[in-house]
């Protein structure tokens, strides 16, 4: 099934985002996450790309077949242009097709430290528009609610976000954010410029405060005063820290399903406790939001 499918029959898409093992790793090691992620029933589950490996040399498509062929979830493989060149993104695409994998979240990933950037691609739409113009794929983009962490500002990620939707994509995943007012902002400002894909909301639980530090560090995302005070008051009691970090995410995602969003992208960082906590909590809202749009 390909993901736009999704938002012309359902009210609210739900999915969570999993991470390979490193390359050289067992993958047994998500055996068990899986395990309790299938009895969720997400509309789909979402496969980060390589772990440190290359193209040739990494376990998304592995997990991503998994997914799709072994738990009977829809799968979406994270694919990266920074680094390869077309034959490598060819060589990706057919393997994805031989394992019955139809959609994919096109990016274009780090750019390495010292600058160099290698690839016959280095833009996301480039990598979509190639994606399009040669295979049938259902292709994701990413959009960033607070602007990307390079160029902030709402002008040029929606920009981006209209090279995207020209080049192929048919719906976008938001980087992670702890504002929901940030958020209603942003999908104004994308109404008014005329971008009509669906977005999902990205919406990471925070569980500990290294893990808070290291995601603002790398997404430049913004920390509401209540957020901050959770953030104080709990930081020396983990398994607080963690109940309140959980709460904190349901809450924005009621929040956010109330609004009437197009779907919730939780990132549960491969942690099937925060997943099942967070499905238990937003379990009748859900259905019940996506009962009332099918009658």
């Amino acid at each position: 099934m390909k993901i736009k499918d999704l938002f012309q029959n359902k009210k609210v898409v739900f999915s969570f985002e999993i991470f390979p093992p490193k390359v050289n790793s067992s993958i047994q090691t998500i055996y068990n996450t899986l395990e309790e992620l299938k009895g969720l029933n997400p509309d789909y589950i979402s496969v980060t790309y390589g772990a440190g490996g290359s193209v040739k040399n990494n376990n998304t498509i592995e997990l991503s077949s998994l997914v799709k062929n072994k738990y009977g979830i829809e799968s979406v493989a994270h694919l990266t242009c920074i680094g390869s060149s077309k034959n490598d993104i060819t060589y990706y695409l057919n393997e994805l097709k031989k394992n019955n994998i139809e959609n994919i979240l096109a990016l274009r990933g780090d750019i390495p430290k010292d600058k160099q950037v290698i690839g016959e691609l280095v833009h996301a739409n480039q990598l979509i528009k190639h994606i399009s113009d040669n295979v049938d794929f259902n292709i994701a983009a990413a959009c960033y609610p607070e602007g990307h962490i390079e160029h902030k500002g709402l002008y040029r990620e929606i920009e981006s976000m209209k090279r995207k939707e020209e080049a192929g994509a048919s719906y976008f995943i938001s980087q992670l954010f702890f504002d929901n007012n940030l958020y209603y902002n942003f999908q104004e400002e994308v109404c008014a410029a005329n971008v009509r894909l669906p977005i999902q909301a990205g919406i990471m639980p925070v569980t500990n405060k290294k893990q808070i530090e290291r995601i603002i560090s790398l997404s430049g995302a913004s920390l509401p005063d209540k957020f901050k005070r959770i953030m104080e008051r709990y930081e020396h009691n983990p398994e607080a820290l963690r109940d309140a970090g959980i709460a904190y995410a349901v809450e924005q995602i009621v929040d956010l399903i109330s609004t009437g969003v197009d779907g919730i992208h939780v990132y549960i960082m491969n942690n099937a406790y925060l997943a099942k906590k967070i499905s238990s909590s937003i379990e009748n809202i859900l259905s019940t939001v996506n009962k009332i749009e099918l009658v």
